[in-house]
């Protein structure tokens, strides 16, 4: 029996810049870490015993006896991909819900493949880990998806991501663990209330592509931008500016980035003091991330005191093995 343990991310700049149709041509950046959130994968060889192949247990219990019977999209398309011929016993739990804007699926999907490749005494490192996760969600699954999110399960740690001509490249961002956990304390990821889907807000950027060029390249610019100050290690109140910034540009996009409610959320924490802010992953719902100075934090808390308030912080390790035998 494998368990693996995986975290989820915040991006906090440069998504759109991670899609391979996009830095297929043009240079891509994103900024942000791998937060104490994560997605659980047991995995077990079944015997032969049993009236059917492969079990699967997540919102649903799956008993089938083929792959091509199998409803979960990344357990079908990770087994077709590493071709399964034994029967397996597959678990998933996570420590938020799915279509969250945190790289969920992606961190499964990683999850998932590490435990399998433990299971069979194979050795992976984090860029074949990535690599395979993002083969399987835009080749075999078809998703509309960027790449930064199985990078991140694979990797871990506060990072920025280069794409270019196809390729990709991590480095770790020096600051120092008092510094992350600062910049942590004052973001707030706050649940919209709206589970998402993300494969229609993407497939809708995708289609525009074209004429959201300038936006991306702009987007671009702003993740060196925050790059940049990182490094230098500037105070962090220019954060919510950038962020929000960034958050005009993104919804010009697509219209389905945003909607009544988001808006109205993202107005009152203005008021509230906060500095700016951006919905996590492709828009439409899930968890607003917004950056507030600490002397408005109780006056934000009230204000958003109907919303559900996940508190996080940084962690550097990426997807692992945390029991085998």
């Amino acid at each position: 029996m494998i368990i693996s343990k995986t975290p989820f991310r915040i991006s906090l700049i440069g998504g759109g810049t991670d899609f391979p149709s996009y830095y297929k041509r043009y240079p891509g950046l994103v900024i942000g870490g791998t937060i104490n959130k994560y997605s659980y994968v047991t995995a077990r060889h079944l015997p032969n015993v049993f009236n059917y192949k492969h079990r699967i247990v997540w919102s649903k219990n799956e008993v089938v006896n083929n792959i091509n019977q199998i409803i979960h999209p990344t357990v079908k398309g990770v087994f077709r991909f590493l071709k399964i011929n034994k029967g397996l016993e597959i678990h998933y739990q996570g420590d938020l819900q799915k279509n969250s804007g945190l790289g969920t699926s992606s961190s499964f999907c990683v999850g998932l493949i590490n435990s399998l490749m433990t299971l069979n005494n194979k050795k992976i490192s984090n860029k074949e880990l990535a690599s395979k996760a993002i083969y399987i969600e835009q080749k075999i699954m078809k998703e509309n998806s960027g790449s930064q999110d199985a990078i991140w399960a694979s990797y871990g740690g506060f990072n920025s991501i280069k794409f270019n001509n196809n390729k990709f490249t991590v480095n770790r961002i020096k600051i120092t663990k008092d510094n992350l956990d600062e910049l942590s304390k004052n973001l707030f990821l706050i649940y919209t209330g709206i589970n998402k889907f993300s494969n229609t807000i993407e497939k809708d950027k995708i289609s525009n592509l074209r004429s959201n060029i300038k936006y991306l390249s702009t987007i671009y610019e702003l993740a060196k931008e925050l790059e940049k100050n990182l490094h230098q290690m500037k105070n962090f109140n220019y954060i919510g500016s950038i962020l929000n910034e960034y958050w005009n540009i993104k919804k010009k996009l697509s219209s389905k980035v945003s909607n009544v409610k988001i808006d109205e959320i993202y107005n009152e924490s203005l008021s509230a003091g906060a500095s700016g802010g951006k919905i996590i992953g492709s828009g439409g719902g899930g968890f607003l991330l917004i950056y507030c100075k600490k002397k408005f934090h109780s006056n934000l808390k009230k204000r958003l005191n109907k919303l559900p308030i996940v508190k996080f912080n940084f962690v550097n390790e990426g997807s692992k093995i945390i029991f085998k035998s």
